[in-house]
């Protein structure tokens, strides 16, 4: 482990309840009821109406008789605007509680909303570490897809629209009063959804196990769902309706975003977003692109990390050094890359070599995310990186 872990304190972070398991959104009703909620605020977007994933929440409200009204703007990569709009709505509605239903966007929204709520402050002053003074409005967290770890972390990721980049809320307040993973609302996710957002729980796994703040609760999280997406996400992206796959990826997605709301994230991340919000492409597909080029630059940070990742992901390392073992790792991501149809170059979506400067300018604004990585990255690391990504 990197750092002498047993000289360090370690803070685990997940929500009060988390009910995982098929039918369990089934228990949202009987839930609202156990928080003291009459009438609640589902926030979504507008693909989760579409594909009538709100039908078995409604059931269970009606069948504890919770009333309920609908926010369903949610966009993708969600601006502030729409945590300012479901605010309106909840006020208006005379709301008690809010119940998120979606990917991370629904569920970054849903928990900006409840600060809002009980905090007098804009949602940019809450943006930043521990700054949101009281507790928000009692919320439920129920993902539709296996990736964020939205519903067990502390953070919500919001866009600047003025600024145009992305800001984060983070806070204990942010936790969900319950999650409800229900892998039965992952079933009809199209598989590049499924891709995209597999690799995104795979970067969150990866850094928080390699990372400088690891820490033994993060581990344990990590290495389980490296080894459960490894293995499960080809099967689900080949067959959506696989339960069994679907079980495993919902179960390793939400320990995954346990393990990096305890453990942290490093350079992926930091290099993704502005290839995300620069070229509209997914989060998942953002990191998914600089995973692999990232890991093989950060190798000599901490090879003994890496080689046992390569034995998770089902390399064979007996016999090799902790570098050769460490090399393979990078291997098998791209292998799970090319499985799921994920190409990793930067090129292949149309992005010039002319806008590296732009990317690297990007990737320094969240530098943040360096602190912990395995190795350090200078500007011209950081520009190295994305060339070798191009």
């Amino acid at each position: 482990m990197s750092g002498m872990i047993f000289e360090r304190a370690h803070v685990f972070y997940s929500p009060n309840k988390v009910l995982f398991g098929p039918n369990t959104v089934k228990s949202v009703g009987n839930e609202i009821l156990q928080l003291g909620g009459r009438k609640v605020l589902i926030i979504t977007d507008p693909g989760i109406v579409q594909a009538n994933l709100l039908q078995p929440v409604k059931a269970s409200l009606e069948a504890a008789g919770v009333s309920h009204a609908v926010y369903d703007q949610v966009k993708p990569e969600p601006p502030v605007a729409c945590v300012e709009e479901a605010v309106e709505k909840f006020k208006s509605e005379k709301c008690d509680l809010i119940v998120g239903v979606g990917g991370g966007s629904s569920l970054d929204v849903a928990k900006a909303v409840s600060l809002k709520l009980t905090n007098d402050m804009s949602v940019l002053e809450m943006c930043g570490v521990d700054l949101v003074k009281k507790r928000g409005v009692p919320k439920i967290f129920i993902p539709t897809t296996s990736g964020t770890g939205s519903e067990v972390t502390r953070v919500s990721v919001l866009i600047d629209e003025k600024q145009k980049v992305k800001t984060v809320i983070n806070s204990l307040y942010t936790l969900a009063d319950v999650a409800i993973v229900d892998p039965l609302l992952t079933l009809s996710v199209p598989p590049k959804v499924t891709a995209d957002t597999g690799m995104d729980a795979m970067v969150h796994a990866i850094e928080a196990y390699v990372a400088m703040s690891a820490t033994p609760f993060s581990d344990i999280l990590a290495e389980r769902a490296i080894q459960w997406i490894a293995r499960y996400l080809p099967m689900a992206w080949a067959k959506g309706s696989n339960l069994e796959a679907r079980y495993y990826l919902s179960l390793a997605a939400t320990m995954a975003g346990m393990a990096f709301a305890s453990g942290g994230l490093g350079a992926v991340h930091a290099l993704a977003y502005p290839v995300g919000t620069g070229f509209q492409l997914s989060h998942g597909r953002a990191n998914a692109i600089l995973l692999p080029h990232v890991m093989r630059y950060n190798l000599p940070g901490n090879p003994e990390r890496y080689g046992v990742m390569a034995n998770l992901m089902g390399r064979d390392v007996e016999g090799l050094s902790s570098m050769e073992a460490a090399e393979l790792a990078v291997e098998a991501v791209q292998d799970l890359l090319s499985q799921i149809a994920i190409l990793y170059r930067l090129r292949d979506y149309g992005i010039p070599r002319e806008a590296i400067p732009r990317l690297v300018e990007g990737g320094m604004s969240y530098a943040r995310l360096f602190i912990i990585n395995p190795r350090d990255l200078t500007e011209q690391d950081v520009r190295s990186v994305y060339e070798e990504a191009y």
